[in-house]
């Protein structure tokens, strides 16, 4: 490729980095396999996953049940595809709110605050993820782990961010705090789906979490 680049013309030069352009077949793929995501995204969100069926993704994307097996395997594969896709969305939110704080609590809050934010209204979506990790395949399990490391990471790196700057003791388990702050993050959807709490319950339930999670890292500088 390197080769290819330094004898290619100016012309070429400047489109350098460009996406490939799809031909026609390819970019009705590519759209065929949206419209099936969206569909799949606002069923599964409404629904969760075992009510959510093939034909009603399909009918809800304005196709054949077909189209959608030629793009996805199987409703597990395209559940899936929809976790990858949101995590990544809200992986860049809640990025960005952690970065406008300036401890490591106020990042945590923020950060998970975000994320309720984005997902408050779609919570047989976040059911159904819980539900089946008790259920589905080791890989899939693997691959659904896969799917939320943008978020476990965030989390994990404000954490490290602490120790480094003092704010946690230098022998912290980074390690265990995540998994402890995470657990009880994604704990508290229950009382959101069946107490009816709304964001600004679940961030102060969340923040009294937080205190106690990290009440014996916190450094006595």
């Amino acid at each position: 490729m390197r080769d290819i680049a330094q004898t290619s013309s100016p012309a070429d030069s400047d489109q350098e980095g460009e996406a490939p352009r799809l031909n026609r077949r390819q970019a009705a793929k590519v759209r065929t396999r949206q419209k099936v995501l969206d569909s799949a995204r606002q069923l599964f969100a409404e629904r969760g996953y075992e009510p959510a069926t093939i034909r009603d993704i399909a009918k809800g994307a304005g196709m054949s049940t077909g189209a959608v097996f030629a793009n996805f395997q199987d409703k597990a594969e395209l559940f899936e595809a929809v976790l990858s896709a949101d995590m990544v969305k809200v992986a860049e939110t809640v990025r960005a709110a952690a970065a406008s704080e300036s401890s490591v609590k106020a990042r945590l809050r923020a950060a998970l605050t975000a994320t309720y934010h984005a997902s408050i209204d779609q919570l047989p979506l976040v059911q159904a993820v819980v539900a089946r990790s008790w259920f589905q395949p080791v890989a899939a399990e693997m691959r659904t782990r896969e799917a939320i490391k943008p978020l476990v990471f965030v989390i994990s790196d404000t954490l490290q961010t602490g120790v480094r700057e003092g704010e946690l003791s230098q022998d912290s388990d980074v390690h265990l705090l995540c998994e402890l702050i995470y657990d009880a993050f994604l704990s508290n959807y229950r009382r959101a789906a069946y107490d009816g709490w709304n964001v600004e319950q679940l961030t102060a339930h969340m923040s009294k979490q937080i205190d106690i999670i990290l009440a014996s890292a916190l450094s006595r500088q």
